[in-house]
């Protein structure tokens, strides 16, 4: 029996619970990237949502799917960031107690944001799944409910409904199934629910994994065949650094329905985010920039082909952003 045959359910189910947590996100035609490949290029905006990244999507479908029992003892959650932020402002919204672990390299943008919350922080490791393991550990310990950051069937459709979203965009304007999706990659919620969602209504469609070269776990243990524990490097794109929980649901996913990956180099991270914020006049972190660059690494492919990038975010630390404009 294949224990997903009932995820893009849950994504049509996980739509209408978090309705009202969430923002629809604009779906916007880029004139600059439709030029520079010669195809027709869309960006997802989730640097517009309401937490500034697609990340309350599964937050906000997890802890809404706890009982009144499982909400009053608590919730626990870990992330780099973004993840957290989520949590804490559903918390908030919902009144419901709950601690946000965090490493202790989490960038300032994002931990002042989480901050803002008034959400208890603890810190612990390194990265990401050191961060995860513990906390998982500590709600066992108290009895409390943890809120993956990814490794969660809930999570997953949460992040699911982002792609049931730019189908609906698309056929309300009329225009054609696009030939493929960029999605960044770290954990893998966002693209295994936004794979699942479209491979179900549009097996045709193409989808890509962006991550990089500087922590790029996912395709690795995609093209090992199993999860694989790896050192990641310092990357500008904070959102998806670090390793994978084993066992997590999200590698099988990958396994099922993600086409191929694209790995880039920090400089061309750093490129595409400053291509954004001097042409589309916005911020967008390292994470939301890595689809734009991975679609620029092999632009000639793209001629008149109908892409989707999805900018998963738009927290970028102010010295971060002052530091890659000095580059240029």
């Amino acid at each position: 029996m294949d224990p997903y045959a009932d995820l893009f359910e849950e994504i049509t189910a996980a739509r209408s619970r978090i309705q009202g947590m969430i923002r629809p996100t604009p779906l916007e035609h880029s004139p600059v990237l439709s030029r520079m490949t010669e195809g027709e290029v869309w960006l997802k905006l989730e640097n517009w949502q309401v937490t500034r990244s697609f990340k309350i999507r599964g937050a906000a479908n997890k802890i809404l799917s706890l009982s009144e029992t499982g909400k009053n003892r608590g919730v626990v959650t870990s992330s780099t960031g973004n993840h957290g932020i989520a949590v804490a402002h559903v918390l908030k919204k919902l009144g419901v107690p709950g601690i946000v672990f965090l490493p202790e390299n989490t960038s300032d943008a994002k931990l002042r944001s989480i901050r803002l919350m008034e959400t208890d922080l603890e810190f612990f490791g390194q990265d990401c799944v050191e961060a995860e393991m513990h906390a998982r550990r500590f709600a066992g310990e108290q009895g409390k409910t943890y809120v993956s950051p990814y490794n969660d069937p809930l999570i997953v459709a949460g992040q699911g409904t982002v792609g049931l979203e730019i189908i609906g965009q698309l056929e309300a304007t009329g225009s054609a199934v696009p030939d493929a999706v960029l999605c960044p990659v770290g954990g893998g919620g966002l693209i295994s629910g936004l794979a699942c969602a479209f491979k179900t209504r549009y097996p045709s469609v193409e989808i890509i994994g962006c991550q990089p070269e500087n922590s790029a776990v996912m395709a690795h243990s995609i093209k090992a065949g199993r999860i694989l524990e790896m050192e990641s490097k310092p990357t500008l794109s904070d959102g998806t650094a670090g390793g994978i929980e084993p066992g997590s649901v999200t590698f099988s996913c990958c396994r099922k329905w993600v086409d191929r990956f694209i790995l880039v180099p920090e400089e061309e991270i750093a490129a595409a985010v400053r291509l954004f914020l001097g042409t589309h006049h916005m911020v967008v972190e390292g994470a939301g920039a890595l689809p734009a660059a991975a679609l620029l690494r092999g632009k000639d492919a793209w001629r008149e082909k109908r892409v989707v990038l999805l900018i998963s975010g738009g927290r970028l630390c102010l010295d971060t952003l002052r530091t890659i404009v000095r580059e240029n």
